[in-house]
């Protein structure tokens, strides 16, 4: 897997290139300021590119800008963003289009967690930090389709949202994979999203509504 690295801080980025390095990844670009990362994604092929939504020249939400320009630009590039805080602003519209992952920068930490997300995202897929869902969770909870979901329907949504597997969801929530197919089918057919069984289109199609 070929990566860029979008991340001010040194320490954190050399940090996060010698991970990936070391699991066998090729770190392909690093940019320690957007209009850098930019430069960087345009001039090198690479499969993914993880950034921080919080970058200079503003400290604000560069990070995240740049991102959603690359995706215009490259749809087939995916986007991992990370960040110390949630914020859904940018990520809102991102998390519709698939290949893109969200998470807190602390995940990093679980690198075993870490390094499956970013390979959902680079293979096209989603993974969102559970934070992040329950924020655009929250913001949808008066959708219509949302409000016919159980509290237990909810959980699984959230860890659908997070790109996890029924076997996942199953081991995470001590079900039977039985079971959370059933609690799928159910999301599904209560979102309109019925038709959307193949694994990574019912991931994608509950990720849409998730972002509106």
């Amino acid at each position: 897997m070929r990566v860029v690295i979008g991340e001010d801080t040194a320490l954190f980025r050399e940090g996060l290139a010698s991970l990936l390095t070391d699991v066998g990844h090729e770190v392909v670009g690093r940019a320690s300021d957007a209009d850098e990362l930019e430069a960087v994604v345009a001039s090198t092929p690479c499969d993914v590119v993880v950034v921080d939504v919080r970058m200079p020249p503003d400290h604000t939400d560069d990070g995240a800008r740049a991102a959603r320009r690359i995706r215009m630009r490259r749809p087939d590039i995916g986007i991992l963003m990370l960040s110390q805080h949630v914020e859904v602003r940018h990520a809102r519209d991102l998390v519709a289009l698939g290949a893109f992952g969200y998470l807190l920068k602390d995940r990093v930490l679980d690198v075993e967690d870490f390094l499956g997300a970013l390979e959902r995202v680079a293979a096209g897929g989603s993974a969102l930090d559970p934070m992040v869902v329950e924020r655009l969770m929250g913001q949808r909870s008066g959708a219509e389709g949302l409000q016919r979901i159980t509290p237990r329907e909810r959980e699984v949504l959230g860890l659908m949202a997070e790109g996890r597997s029924n076997t996942a969801i199953a081991g995470r929530l001590w079900l039977t994979e039985r079971t959370v197919e059933t609690h799928v089918r159910s999301i599904l057919t209560k979102l309109d999203l019925a038709d959307n069984d193949d694994d990574n289109r019912r991931v994608l199609a509950v990720l849409r509504y998730l972002g509106g």
